[in-house]
């Protein structure tokens, strides 16, 4: 295999036996179980070990070859991982082997844990889920920004996680076109007033229009780019973070909201009263970031004017209120944007899930116009309540 073609079963598997990962009289069987959008994933199976191998595609899987996509993410994607593994080991799984030509990453099997959006949506609560996450964003943020680095040696990485291509899809399905009549949107024709109000709102333009701002000039740190549930596996003891395939430099506020968004969109499907827990993550993984962050700043810091009162509150709090705005953002498009959430998606009653999307969509408008009123994952989950009442 010299050049780039997609990976079948069996080659897979003659991969895994080339590289000596299993022995090549070694019995071995594969599933292709990728389910996502960008790539194809095979879990490789033998007589006392297993591996994941995944491997993108020179298109974006969920359209077609009409959506052409730069194989160069596959080595962002692994070189992430192994960055992020330094800082968070207990986190991020361990990378085997990779091979930029051939796209592929073939990393530790993690099927003994659960997708925690298909957790989520069965009714698992996760109960560390929040503090693990928490201490991963705020270990992988601050450890490869201008605070743990120095300027100079972050801008030598940073040169080096240029995404355009997956950033460019972050800009369009996330920023822009949930806020107009664009071809990209999906959404039931029982919300086009809904989405219609949502077009037509000129404020929510305007903010939209500055976070789409700063998710395009800030450089803060390496971010994973999209922390959904759906790329946490978890169980009531671990948790893993995966697919940082979107990985670039951004905004300190952006990982941390699309985390919370996400479990707020779950709480949404939820019956009323099993909704506190997810609540309960919300506030968690807040106070988890913020005393991580806050150790960590105080541990090893490079920057002058460290110490200085007032300087750590202040980056504090704009961090959140930048979260806020893009938690906003990730709700609005998760519900009229090309990619929903099986969390909304999947609640069966047809009046039940349009007035989840429903809530969704106006309280994801009021976190992007109002973030500057909030100041704490309290506030934001007492929002939510009032607004479900």
């Amino acid at each position: 295999m010299s050049s780039y073609e997609p990976l079948t079963i069996e080659s897979a598997i003659a991969l895994v036996k080339k590289l000596g990962l299993f022995a090549e009289s070694d019995t071995v069987s594969a599933t292709e179980i990728g389910d996502g959008n960008l790539n194809y994933v095979f879990h490789i199976i033998g007589t006392n070990k297993s591996v994941i191998v995944k491997q993108a595609l020179p298109y974006a899987k969920v359209v077609g070859e009409s959506w052409p996509l730069t194989l160069e993410r596959a080595d962002i994607e692994n070189r992430a991982l192994r960055l992020q593994r330094t800082f968070a080991p207990d986190y991020t799984p361990e990378v085997y082997y990779s091979n930029k030509d051939l796209a592929i990453t073939i990393m530790e099997d993690l099927s003994h844990l659960s997708i925690s959006r298909i957790g989520l949506i069965n009714g698992e609560d996760y109960p560390l889920i929040a503090r693990h996450t928490g201490e991963f964003i705020a270990r992988t943020l601050y450890g490869t920004s201008d605070f743990a680095m120095g300027p100079q040696e972050k801008k030598k990485l940073q040169n080096t996680f240029c995404n355009p291509e997956l950033c460019d899809i972050t800009e369009g399905l996330v920023f822009t076109d949930p806020f107009f009549d664009a071809d990209t949107n999906d959404f039931e024709e029982s919300l086009r007033a809904d989405v219609e109000k949502l077009w037509n709102d000129a404020e929510l333009k305007l903010h939209a229009a500055q976070l789409k701002r700063l998710f395009l000039t800030s450089g803060d740190a390496l971010l994973h780019g999209d922390l959904h549930t759906g790329s946490i596996f978890a169980s009531g003891t671990e948790t893993k973070v995966i697919d940082p395939e979107f990985a670039f430099y951004g905004p300190f506020g952006f990982d941390i909201a699309h985390f919370t968004a996400n479990l707020f969109m779950n709480a949404l499907s939820r019956e009323e009263s099993r909704r506190e827990p997810l609540y309960d993550h919300i506030i968690t993984v807040w106070d988890v970031f913020t005393c991580e962050f806050t150790r960590l700043w105080n541990e090893n810091n490079t920057e002058a004017f460290s110490q200085t009162e007032g300087y750590l509150d202040w980056l504090l709090a704009d961090i959140f209120e930048q979260a806020t705005g893009f938690m906003g953002l990730e709700m609005i498009r998760r519900t009229i944007g090309l990619a929903h959430v099986k969390d909304l998606d999947g609640i069966a009653d047809d009046e039940k899930r349009l007035q989840a999307k429903r809530h969704s969509l106006f309280l994801g408008a009021r976190f992007v116009k109002e973030r500057s009123r909030y100041t704490s994952a309290s506030q934001l989950v007492a929002a939510v309540k009032e607004a479900l009442q």
